[in-house]
């Protein structure tokens, strides 16, 4: 692939929810996926991991914003994410707490693709203001987000192919997978 593809369908979908034994808790069990789609559209900071162009990893933290069945972001067009996602547009997204004994640490892969329709655009930059504050408003134009003194962002979303969910709390730990297909 020569550069990220452009507004790839973001299906909202029902995934194969998997409990992993190996590395869940006797009592545990799999997190619905209702309950990651919250915890991904809460959570306020995400970290995005790349893979350069000549293959070395780059990670970044980032706000992110879940709508149409997608994780979106935004990056200026010559910010090194954008760079790598030329070259490859697969990402890892994640996100979670840093406490070691509660919480859920959620992983989602995929594709990052280039959303260009303007009235999707101007969902997403609802989205931004009412998830992060008028700090983060964005006008749209050009099939890109603008931003008074930052310039052009392009907006990209990753509808998850795989995600993890990586839970601990009371004793219990689980470790749910979510595999996605079409």
């Amino acid at each position: 692939m020569t550069g990220p593809r452009r507004d790839a369908a973001m299906a909202t979908q029902e995934p194969q929810t998997d409990l992993d034994p190996r590395y869940s808790s006797a009592d545990a069990t799999a997190t619905p996926w209702p309950e990651a789609v919250t915890q991904l559209d809460e959570s306020g900071i995400f970290w995005l991991s790349t893979v350069r162009p000549e293959g070395r990893p780059h990670v970044t933290p980032l706000l992110a914003v879940w709508l149409e069945g997608a994780l979106h972001f935004t990056t200026g067009e010559e910010e090194r994410k954008a760079r790598n996602l030329a070259a490859n547009p697969q990402v890892v997204l994640t996100t979670g707490t840093s406490r070691d004994k509660e919480g859920r640490d959620l992983v989602v892969e995929g594709e990052a693709v280039v959303v260009s329709d303007e009235a999707r655009l101007a969902r997403l930059a609802e989205a931004w203001e009412a998830k992060y504050g008028p700090e983060w408003r964005f006008e749209v134009r050009n099939k890109a987000f603008w931003h008074e003194g930052g310039g052009r962002a392009l907006v990209f979303g990753v509808a998850p192919r795989t995600a993890f969910g990586f839970g601990r709390g009371g004793g219990t730990y689980s470790q749910t997978r979510w595999r996605f297909t079409g």
